[in-house]
């Protein structure tokens, strides 16, 4: 875990997000502020078109915003060039998508070890990192297959892994559990809890599926762009 303190991964400042709606415009996000710390697992909630996807993308420096500002680590990103942006994505942040996008021909070891190479790092050490991470991650014994041989958990797992090459200190994750029964959801938001704490991150999870998560978990809810805490306690996840 980083030894960072209360540093903050993630800051949005009054951040509004407007499109061309017609001859109007729309809204997508209004005035949302956000602070989430290094070993914090935030989740945030809300109703298709509330704004969810558009958040992620401001967080993961795939979008301007209109008006606010956006700060990594405690500096300002919001105005940074796009080769600066690109940068800050492949080295500080890691992305879990609803859907782990496993290219069928590769091993789980294969799918981390590309991905590192991708980022131009091809070490040895590379390897060695990636059987750390599969490990971590509950798959050391099958890192050796493909994802045709994985259950539909272990292939998100390994989308997992595979976010954390980088040593991000910031992940994304959107809607994880959306592919998966109750059971395979409720043990891949554990491990993203456990990740958050484990390895020091900040963690932001998109999620319509409340239970599972705990009653202990922070929880803000999206609504029409506007963010603010769900107002009813989380329920709690079946054993």
């Amino acid at each position: 875990m980083r030894e960072e303190g209360n540093l903050h991964a993630l800051e949005l400042d009054r951040v509004t997000v407007r499109f061309p709606d017609g001859e109007g415009w729309t809204d997508a996000l209004r005035d949302v502020s956000l602070d989430l710390a290094l070993g914090e697992f935030l989740a945030v909630t809300g109703p298709s078109g509330s704004g969810k996807s558009t958040l992620l993308a401001v967080a993961g420096l795939l979008l301007t915003p209109t008006e606010g500002a956006v700060r990594l680590a405690g500096a300002d990103v919001t105005d940074n060039p796009a080769r600066t942006r690109t940068d800050l994505r492949r080295n500080d942040i890691g992305f879990v998508f609803q859907q782990p996008h496993l290219l069928g021909s590769l091993t789980a070891l294969e799918q981390l070890q590309l991905a590192a190479r991708l980022d131009g790092d091809r070490s040895k050490a590379t390897t060695a990192r990636a059987k750390e991470l599969l490990e971590q991650v509950g798959l050391g014994n099958v890192m050796h297959k493909r994802p045709s041989a994985l259950s539909g958990g272990q292939r998100q797992r390994v989308g997992i892994a595979r976010a954390l090459m980088g040593d991000p200190r910031l992940l994304l994750v959107d809607e994880p559990t959306s592919a998966l029964d109750h059971e395979r959801g409720i043990a891949i938001i554990d491990l993203l809890r456990d990740l958050t704490i484990d390895r020091g991150l900040g963690t932001l999870v998109v999620t319509h599926d409340l239970g599972t998560l705990c009653p202990d978990d922070e929880v803000v809810r999206l609504v029409d762009g506007r963010l603010g805490r769900l107002a009813e306690q989380v329920p709690a996840a079946a054993p």
